[in-house]
């Protein structure tokens, strides 16, 4: 079929002309997106085994869980939003919850179901649209910029470019180091060097598609690498084969041990309910964070720095959650790396309708998708930050009282590691700055806002 010929079931579903969007551009911004997150396929499974959770089920769990979640999403909100269990989330339930708490991965599970009955609750109620709604203009465009500054973090980090440094916590690979082996970590971090300058030769040529094509083409070079000898798969350091592995076949691997196995055993108790309340500060701030940047940086909001349609997005979110602790993975959330398929022009719910389908698809299809690595999608979320950060550009920086929260969101993000504390800070701030000021008569500063600052607050002081 045809652009024109699809033209009439895709326009009626999805009002592609109406915002300015295409078939192809929409194709190529799901598959940008599936491709910059399909990590999580692999290390959702390997992070919630440590739980001892079966991994293949988990797997399964993954799949299905964004799948629908960004289905709904797609049909909800009609934005190009693409879902999935949340990095930092999983680590929480597995090595926090689990692990440090000693709670079992069932107990865990039924937390973050909890968890997504009251994101039900707080959607339909209007309550997490107003939360949306009553963060300043400025604030939003931090939010875009911090998370920009972050996701070309998580990328440098992914493909080893950035490591951890006991004197200046991180620095540059020393490629020079003898303890740096060039055949695997080094040559990892090389390749991912090289696929950002692809990506941002294809982006200055405007041509369409460049980050996929950067994606793609910095996988095929590390398998030409590994053809070669250049590369040199060491799974002890986490550099697997890039060719994919069909070895166990084709199989979905089943799900029964983990679907609904929910323990309400410990739902009354004072530890129980902080846990819930963990997943749920983080979920409802990194959402919408996540949220808030993509469509600032997609002019998505209108001129008062509303999101249209937001309960439906924040439903899916919700809806989401719910479904996949039924199925039997840590809490899914709205993925920062939407931004990808956004800077490729997405702008509709056909990209996260795409980006759903691979999910499915996937299931069928694994060791295709799971032998992508992380150094060929770095370039990517590096690039995609580059243009994030251009958000700080729509900043007040003429009036300080917007400028300073501003520039604490922004930083707060990568240096913290948290879109949430990014906004905690930047809220607080944002607050007690106009407050000593004398500014919030002429800001009109929501009461809501005043809540939020006071929440964080308490939050630091006592969990």
């Amino acid at each position: 079929m045809n652009e024109k010929g699809s033209a009439g079931f895709f326009e009626r579903t999805f009002h592609l002309e109406e915002k300015g969007s295409t078939f192809r551009t929409e194709l190529i911004a799901g598959l940008t997106t599936f491709m910059t997150m399909a990590y999580i396929l692999a290390v959702n499974p390997l992070m919630l085994a440590d739980a001892g959770m079966d991994k293949g089920a988990v797997f399964t769990a993954t799949a299905l869980a964004s799948c629908l979640a960004t289905v709904l999403m797609a049909l909800l909100s009609n934005y190009p939003f693409v879902l999935a269990p949340g990095m930092g989330l999983n680590a929480y339930f597995a090595y926090t919850v689990v692990l440090g708490m000693g709670y079992s991965w069932q107990v865990a599970l039924t937390a973050v179901f909890v968890e997504g009955i009251i994101f039900i609750v707080l959607s339909l109620t209007n309550v997490r649209e107003a939360i949306f709604n009553s963060i300043p203009i400025n604030l939003k465009h931090a939010v875009s910029a911090g998370i920009g500054l972050f996701i070309a973090f998580i990328g440098l980090q992914n493909a080893g470019i950035v490591q951890a440094n006991p004197s200046t916590l991180v620095s540059f690979i020393p490629f020079r180091d003898e303890a740096i082996d060039m055949s695997s970590t080094g040559i990892s971090a090389l390749l991912a060097l090289i696929g950002v300058l692809i990506t941002a030769v294809l982006l200055v040529k405007k041509v369409k598609g460049g980050i996929l094509i950067g994606i793609l083409g910095t996988w095929i070079l590390g398998i030409i690498c590994e053809f070669s000898g250049l590369y040199v798969p060491n799974p002890d350091v986490g550099c697997f084969s890039l060719l994919p592995d069909f070895s166990g076949g084709l199989g979905i691997p089943s799900i029964a041990p983990t679907f609904f196995k929910l323990d309400f055993s410990n739902i009354l108790s004072l530890d129980f309910l902080v846990v819930v309340f963990a997943f749920l500060f983080v979920d409802v701030f990194d959402t919408l964070g996540t949220v808030i940047g993509v469509a600032s940086r997609s002019d998505m909001l209108d001129k008062d720095g509303k999101l249209p349609r937001i309960r439906g997005a924040l439903l899916a979110d919700a809806i989401g959650t719910t479904a996949g602790a039924v199925l039997g993975t840590s809490t899914v959330t709205t993925y920062v790396e939407s931004a990808s398929g956004v800077a490729e022009g997405g702008r509709t719910g056909l990209t996260a309708w795409v980006a759903a389908i691979l999910f499915a698809i996937s299931l069928f299809l694994s060791p295709i998708f799971l032998a992508i690595p992380s150094f060929a999608t770095a370039p990517a979320l590096i690039m995609v930050g580059f243009l994030m950060i251009s958000s700080i550009l729509k900043v007040d920086f003429e009036d300080l009282t917007e400028a300073i929260p501003a520039f604490i969101c922004v930083i707060a993000m990568p240096f913290m590691y948290s879109i949430s504390e990014g906004i905690s800070f930047g809220i607080i701030s944002y607050v007690i700055i106009n407050l000593v000021t004398g500014k919030v008569k002429e800001k009109k500063i929501p009461v809501l806002m005043y809540l939020l600052a006071i929440l964080f607050v308490f939050k630091y002081i006592f969990l």
